[in-house]
């Protein structure tokens, strides 16, 4: 052998040999780091697939109404229910071999890494359907080698403990698609006004055109380029077999027909009822030991989109154009289903909610409860006191009271409960707190649901404490409910983000808190309201409503120099309203005193509009009988003010309105009446 063959000879043998080194070197050094990212990632454990999820709130009849969200606007939808048109356009566009590699495009990432090191930029992109959902997940979407770095550690982590489906289902649900919507069910939703599984092969292009940059190819924005990458993305899936050449041509001439309006439209649905109903369904969450932050709950409701749409109406037609706001809600009478509520004027200016978190004073609309406090103890339709001037003394004959009437005019002479609580007379109303007592009056009170404690004062006859229009709606609503003590609900049922029932309610028996008797008494009392018989000194407080009322009513207005109350009900129905200003200013424009009751009987006589009037049905134990409303004697002819009046059976009357001394005691013809009261006394 030449010397220059031995030396070609040794130098190949040492090139194998450096070369085999090499090979050894890179092939320990590979599988050094595959095993130490095994070990990672077995050391971390599955990373979390976490992520905010909006709830969805329905109506009583199961269509939704709004939404509530942390962070990002995101309805979770299975991989089952997506439409197969969308699953597939995402595929053949952002990772044709996404089931087959194992995180990574190692083609995709080389190709890029190519361009990048000649352009000297991080400007291509080739990440996997793995890549982009770690990102969302976990990273931002900063163009750096780091982000880059990590987001290819946590891909690897994803595919070690995740299987294909669960990753494109999780990508699915997190790509963002402008306007605040995350995931194909809120663009589906945002864009189409449809679920994604209802999806069309055009539509669904038009989706996945979208990821790609929604501030770029969204069609809202920008028509054209979008149009341009939905048919690049029709064309991918034609060229990977995923539709027929059919498919893509019917696709390419469909109309695209975007439904944002109706989005707009959703998401404008009874949002202070909304914002309610999201806390009693916190509260009822955390009861169940569940975090309500985990998003995703399905939420149904009490709301009538009828009635809340109708309230929304007369409010904005009767409601001035200044400062007054406005607190309504409406409730059934036998469940306590709140079917509406508005809490203001305008949410977006001010979500502060007037039914259930302002306290105000209700004026003349306590009256009732009082009443209900008063028949308990003894008093009926026809019990008659002195209404004239009266000093009222009380605090021991340290302090005194002078309430007058609206008008500043009195009775001087006794009249009925009947009569009283019709003209909303204020001599009557502090006279029978001085008969009945405080502790009466208050348990009454929070018997129906009302959480007070009057202070002793004679003025809170009058309705000087601070109250929610809630609670007052309350306890006229159980008045309506024959006196059973019906709780006012929000929140039907719950359904978590797999689907499992967390709660739903269950209505149980109620307890009877006043008895059907007296319920129903006072009930027709409250229609007195409406009737002008009972007109004198001072009119019935409901005249105005009576021109558009089709149906029996009973209910009772409430004023303060800075709040006007109207809460009253159908037997099915009741509703309450209060108008104000939210502070340091009073009530002086008539148009601002009269939009409480015009909103009132409006919203009553539009929701039961087409339907037959119902009567309130005297219970047994109540009669019916016609009597002479100045005297309370049984009527005839020659007693004219007359009107049918409900008491008990004891109560009836058994003198004729013409019995000379059932006039001289209840015409106040004689000095004292025979139900005069004593000075302010606390026993009891």
């Amino acid at each position: 052998m030449k010397r220059t063959d031995y030396k070609k000879t040794t130098n190949r043998k040492k090139y194998r040999k450096r070369i085999f080194s090499i090979s050894i070197t890179l092939i320990t050094a590979a599988v050094t780091v595959m095993i130490a990212l095994r070990l990672y990632a077995q050391i971390l454990g599955a990373p979390s697939l976490s992520v905010p999820k909006a709830s969805l709130f329905l109506d009583q009849n199961g269509h939704q109404i709004g939404d509530h969200f942390s962070q990002q606007r995101r309805y979770w939808i299975k991989l089952d229910d997506v439409s197969p048109f969308l699953a597939d356009a995402f595929i053949a566009t952002e990772d044709r071999q996404f089931y087959e590699h194992n995180g990574f495009d190692y083609s995709r990432i080389a190709g890029a890494v190519l361009k990048d090191v000649k352009t000297m930029s991080k400007a291509q992109g080739a990440s996997s359907i793995t890549q982009q959902y770690a990102r969302n997940l976990y990273l931002t979407h900063e163009k750096s080698w780091t982000r880059k770095i990590r987001e290819a550690l946590f891909a690897y982590r994803l595919e070690v403990f995740y299987d294909k489906d669960t990753i494109l289902e999780g990508y699915l649900n997190t790509v963002y698609f402008g306007h605040g919507m995350y995931g194909v069910e809120a663009a589906s939703r945002f864009y189409f006004s449809k679920s994604a599984n209802e999806l069309t092969l055009e539509e669904a292009a038009t989706i996945a055109a979208i990821a790609k940059g929604p501030s770029i190819y969204s069609p809202l924005d920008n028509p054209e380029r979008s149009r341009d990458r939905q048919l690049l993305v029709l064309n991918q899936m034609e060229k990977y077999g995923y539709i027929t050449s059919s498919q893509k041509e019917r696709a390419s001439t469909g109309a695209i027909v975007l439904k944002t309006e109706s989005w707009k439209e959703t998401k404008q649905v009874a949002p202070y009822f909304l914002d309610a109903a999201w806390q009693q369904a916190e509260e009822i969450l955390a009861e169940k030991g569940r975090v309500p932050a985990e998003g995703g709950w399905t939420i149904r409701t009490t709301l009538d989109q009828q009635h809340q749409q109708t309230a929304e109406n007369v409010i904005k037609e009767w409601m001035p154009e200044n400062e007054l706001q406005v607190g309504f809600v409406s409730m059934e009478a036998d469940t306590g289903y709140i079917t509406s509520m508005v809490g203001g004027v305008d949410f977006a200016e001010s979500s502060f909610n007037r039914v259930t978190q302002a306290k105000r004073q209700p004026g003349s609309a306590m009256k009732p409860i009082l009443y209900a406090a008063a028949l308990e103890k003894g008093f009926n339709p026809l019990t008659f006191m002195t209404a004239e001037k009266t000093i009222f003394t009380y605090d021991d004959g340290r302090s005194t009271y002078e309430p007058s009437n609206i008008n500043g005019k009195f009775a001087g002479k006794p009249i009925s409960l009947a009569q009283a609580i019709a003209i909303s007379d204020n001599i009557y109303a502090v006279k029978t707190l001085e008969e009945i007592g405080y502790k009466q009056y208050t348990k009454m009170a929070q018997r129906l649901g009302i959480d007070v404690s009057f202070q002793e004062s004679p003025a809170v006859a009058l309705g000087t404490s601070d109250v929610t229009l809630l609670e007052m709606t309350t306890a006229y609503n159980r008045i309506a409910s024959e006196g059973v003590q019906v709780k006012p609900q929000m929140v039907l049922s719950i359904t978590d983000s797999t689907g499992k029932v967390v709660y739903e309610y269950e209505q149980k028996k109620p307890k009877q808190i006043l008895s059907k008797q007296d319920a129903f008494v006072l009930t027709h009392l409250m229609t007195g309201m409406f009737d002008p018989v009972f007109s004198d000194y001072l009119s019935a407080t409901g005249l105005s409503m009576r021109p558009k009322q089709s149906r029996p009513y009973a209910a009772k207005s409430g004023t303060t120099i800075s709040d006007q109350y109207l809460i009253g009900f159908s037997p099915s129905l009741t509703a309450g309203i209060w108008t104000g200003f939210d502070r340091g200013k009073q009530l002086e424009d008539l148009n601002d005193k009269a939009a409480s009751k015009k909103i009132w009987i409006d919203f009553m006589e539009k929701v039961h509009e087409g339907s037959t009037p119902e009567p309130f049905l005297p219970p047994s134990g109540v009669q019916g009988v016609i009597v002479d409303i100045e005297t309370g004697g049984i009527a005839v002819n020659e007693c004219t003010k007359q009107r049918l009046m409900y008491v008990r059976d004891k109560d009836v009357p058994k003198k004729l309105c013409t019995d000379r001394s059932l006039r001289e005691q209840n015409s106040g013809e004689q000095e004292n009446s025979k139900m005069e009261l004593f000075p302010f006394s606390f026993f009891e």
